[in-house]
């Protein structure tokens, strides 16, 4: 992995619009107030003689002839206006600061409003598009190509892109059904020649009426029909894990684990490799079949993928996850060449293996079992283990 410099945090859109939002009012609203600030300032200015006049004719009122007592040198009594015009000026300070407290008061509590509803609207703008990056994410971690979006509302942007989303889903389910459909139909009809060969080629060889010289080359057609006839399986099976609709019925992953160990313990012993099963009670819901397939796929692949002497050991059971959801499992440890990290991934692609990987098999081995571990709403993982070897863990949403 490269690496390289970290993105920066950014924030969501929705606080982004509201910061803009929240902004543009805040400095709109600024405006206005510094707008109508000198403009109260100006009224005041032009009307000050009025004022003025006013208070230059008005009688001065009648006060007995007293002498003031002296103020103490240290007084701190505040000065009073001694003319009209400091006391107009005064009252105009008065006043333009009151103003200017109030308007900036009445500001803030408007700004905060405005930044409230500014989130709401997004966040009711961006629903939708929300439910677009929702249904993007399920379909991009192996949900169902039949998932439509669907969306309501006014025909604006969002929905724009809601129609489109919904009919490149409608095109990319049309060509993966297609290529299904051709895998299936192609396979079904390659068994028969397949099998009228393999007949061919047994009965002589049975019959004992193969010449010598040409038996070994015989057996060798036979291998090569056998590895045929599991590839053409395998890509039934793949075909069906994607393309069909599950009927769930209840199941052990534990039946699945004691069968692939039965199906192969004489491959194991002829390849010199240990099996061990241990069998926890690992109830789901799903298809039979498929399930038992998965077991094996992974059974086979640790027993062909391993070197003579090495151990295969295969687990099921059923444990609580942190959102205390039940999840069954079936885990596969082996033995084996070793893989890097960057090429598992490419494990689960169908003729796939790793770089040291050897064996007899397909290449659609794990690629099935990924195949059906999303059909049945679950995870698979692989992980390379330290001196050799892999484990493919496979977790299911766990039945009562």
């Amino acid at each position: 992995m490269s690496g390289g410099p970290a993105a920066p945090y950014r924030l969501p859109l929705r606080a982004r619009l509201t910061l803009v939002t929240t902004a543009v009012f805040a400095v709109l609203g600024a405006a206005l107030l510094l707008l109508n600030w000198l403009s109260s300032r100006q009224l005041i200015e032009r009307n000050r003689h009025l004022v003025l006049e006013a208070a230059a004719v008005e009688p001065a009122p009648t006060v007995p002839l007293t002498t003031p007592e002296p103020l103490p040198p240290d007084s701190s009594l505040p000065a009073m206006a001694t003319t009209p015009a400091e006391g107009f000026a005064d009252f105009q300070d008065r006043v333009l600061s009151e103003l200017l407290l109030r308007s900036s008061l009445l500001l803030a509590a408007l700004t905060a409003l405005a930044a409230l509803l500014a989130w709401w609207a997004a966040r009711r703008s961006l629903h939708r598009l929300s439910q677009v990056t929702a249904a993007a994410r399920r379909i991009g971690t192996g949900s169902t190509l039949e998932e439509r979006l669907a969306l309501s509302g006014p025909h604006d942007e969002v929905r724009e892109l809601g129609d489109t989303f919904d009919a490149m889903l409608d095109r990319l389910d049309r060509s993966f059904t297609a290529q299904r459909h051709f895998t299936a139909h192609a396979s079904h009809e390659l068994r028969t020649p397949l099998t009228v060969q393999r007949t061919a080629l047994e009965i002589p060889l049975a019959q004992g009426r193969v010449p010598a010289e040409l038996e070994p080359a015989l057996h060798r057609a036979l291998e090569a029909n056998a590895r045929t006839e599991q590839l053409i399986g395998a890509l039934l099976t793949l075909a069906r894990a994607e393309g069909e609709e599950l009927v769930a019925q209840p199941f052990d992953l534990a039946d699945a684990a004691v069968g692939a160990g039965d199906d192969l313990a004489e491959e194991a012993r002829t390849a010199g490799v240990r099996i061990t099963v241990r069998a926890g009670s690992a109830p789901v819901a799903g298809d039979a079949a498929l399930l038992r397939q998965t077991a094996l796929n992974l059974l086979a692949n640790a027993v062909r993928h391993n070197h003579r002497g090495g151990t295969a050991t295969i687990t099921t059971g059923t444990i609580t996850t942190g959102t205390a959801r039940a999840v069954a499992f079936v885990e596969v440890v082996n033995t084996g060449p070793v893989v890097e990290p960057a090429e598992v991934p490419a494990l689960f692609e169908p003729f796939r293996r790793g770089a040291r990987r050897r064996g007899k098999g397909s290449g659609l081995g794990l690629a099935v079992v990924r195949a059906i571990t999303v059909q049945h709403h679950g995870e698979v993982t692989a992980t390379p283990r330290t001196g050799g070897g892999l484990t493919v863990r496979v977790e299911l949403p766990a039945a009562r």
